[in-house]
């Protein structure tokens, strides 16, 4: 190594010279320290000043653009704004449902579920859609058959957030089941069966988040203020849903510069 280099480079183990024998072979596996250290030195030596990465530029062809939004949540629309007495209220109730929630986990666990409820790996995305949303919602079908009002047939509507289902869910498979719900409501409308699913998920999210959930709930909360300036109908129970999922995000897990501002 160049002096110059040297100043900048300091070694952390300064090796003097070794008094190695006269058959010393660098290929063969080191039998000593002043050998390993030695062998060090002379691989050291041999790597070029310059390394040239080599890249197949048709794999740049695809994937370029990554679209990341940095920016907090749309206003609510006019006269829907929650007020700050509104959204504490919600913060308080939810942190009481967590903690019921973490003190009876246990026993909601050994509950037997129903011999129809078979819960998806927690890699399948498309079957944890099909479990938490229905058949109906997740093939886009308006209309029910006149068979199918009689009883309820979950495969069809979706299976609710059952606690004796949630409890069994570990934080990966809370994580993962949370990735898959948003990133279906990235491009579909909000339901019932996703509001109840989504309260759920972040109840089960256990605090401090780690950066992929955290990433999420972000996501969540800018997702559901887009939806909330697009309804055409001003349907209040929708509104108050997705401001109630806002609210949790911003006010709950801390994410405040997404909170709405009390009307």
């Amino acid at each position: 190594m160049e002096p110059a280099v040297e100043e900048l480079m300091p070694r952390l183990l300064p090796v003097g010279d070794c008094d190695l024998p006269e058959d010393f072979d660098p290929t063969v596996p080191p039998r000593t320290p002043q050998e390993y250290l030695k062998r060090v030195q002379i691989e050291a030596a041999r790597c070029p000043d310059v390394v040239v990465a080599q890249i197949d530029p048709r794999k740049l062809k695809k994937k370029q653009t990554v679209n990341i939004s940095i920016s907090g949540c749309q206003p609510a629309p006019e006269g829907y704004s929650p007020t700050l007495k509104w959204q504490q209220q919600q913060v308080a109730n939810f942190s009481a449902v967590r903690q019921s929630l973490n003190k009876h986990r246990n026993h909601w666990r050994s509950q037997h579920l129903d011999s129809n409820v078979i819960m998806p790996k927690s890699e399948d995305e498309e079957g944890w859609k099909k479990f938490c949303l229905g058949e109906r919602i997740y093939s886009e079908i308006d209309t029910l058959s006149d068979n199918e009002n009689i009883g309820i047939d979950y495969m069809k509507v979706g299976f609710p957030p059952l606690l004796s289902i949630v409890s069994r869910m570990n934080q990966a498979t809370v994580t993962s089941v949370l990735e898959y719900l948003i990133s279906w409501f990235g491009e579909k409308k909000f339901t019932p069966e996703l509001g109840r699913w989504l309260y759920a998920l972040l109840a089960c999210l256990e605090k401090p988040l780690l950066p992929e959930a955290h990433s999420l709930i972000r996501q969540l909360a800018r997702r559901c203020s887009e939806v909330r300036v697009l309804e055409e109908n001003k349907n209040e129970e929708q509104i108050s849903a997705l401001n109630l999922i806002i609210c949790l995000v911003s006010r709950y897990f801390d994410q405040r510069d997404l909170a709405d501002e009390p009307s």
